[in-house]
């Protein structure tokens, strides 16, 4: 695992997205590069720029064990179109179990506490196993998605998980992501056709009306305030 100076963090910066796998492929090689996907639309582009590169990393996504059918669809599709191995991690069972035995199988209603904790059960703790051993992961996070993500870095060290994080879509807009989807005949969430800019867990996510904002749909019973699950939130 290795961290990038300031310098090389300048650099990295100005590249596309291509450029930068092709940095990351090149620095670190196939296998010790992760992406870790939810598959959406985002992580669809980036999928479909490594085909094009010819060379796939590592791809992981995280079975939450409340997924909406439609992300199990575009998985399938996804996999098939690529002749892509995806691996599927899931929660610890016993982890589940004590929770829900606790707190009840929608305790992420009840209070913001409660519903970090489903996420960090469910998403984050299986993600740092997965990352276990890794020397960077790759996300579809952009500055446009939210406030929040507005400053996001193409590259920089995770101090949650120790490697490099790139973030080779950080300067997309979203109609670059989907002029991609559609010149390219890229699988993607079906959700997003019905409003869905952003898709997790189906109790936890719900469509949003034209104008708002993406990350509305998110939680959407808590307060105005940070709306991530954890994978990309500084630790505490």
């Amino acid at each position: 695992m290795s961290a990038v100076d300031a310098a090389e963090a300048g650099r990295l910066e100005t590249m596309g997205a291509t450029e930068l796998l092709c940095w990351a492929l090149g620095r670190f090689g196939a296998p010790a590069l992760t992406l870790a996907s939810s598959f959406g639309a985002e992580d669809c582009v980036l999928i479909d720029l490594f085909a094009e590169l010819g060379r796939f990393p590592r791809v992981v996504t995280i079975d939450t064990g409340r997924l909406p059918e439609a992300t199990h669809a575009v998985i399938e599709e996804i996999r098939r179109k690529y002749s892509l191995r995806v691996e599927l991690l899931f929660p610890d069972a016993a982890a589940v179990e004590a929770m829900a035995a606790r707190h009840g199988p929608n305790l992420f209603y009840e209070r913001p506490d409660l519903r970090a904790l489903c996420c960090d059960v469910r998403k984050v703790r299986p993600l740092g196993r997965a990352l276990s051993g890794a020397s960077a992961w790759i996300t579809g996070l952009r500055r446009e998605q939210s406030a929040e993500r507005a400053a996001v870095p193409k590259a920089a060290w995770d101090e949650r998980f120790g490697l490099l994080k790139l973030n080779p879509l950080a300067d997309w807009t979203g109609d670059q992501v989907w002029e991609r989807l559609r010149a390219r005949g890229v699988p993607y969430n079906r959700l997003h056709d019905q409003g869905y800019p952003s898709v997790g867990c189906a109790p936890c996510t719900r469509a949003v009306a034209p104008g708002e904002d993406p990350r509305s749909g998110r939680w959407w019973w808590e307060s105005a305030g940070v709306k991530e699950c954890g994978l990309h939130r500084r630790p505490v």
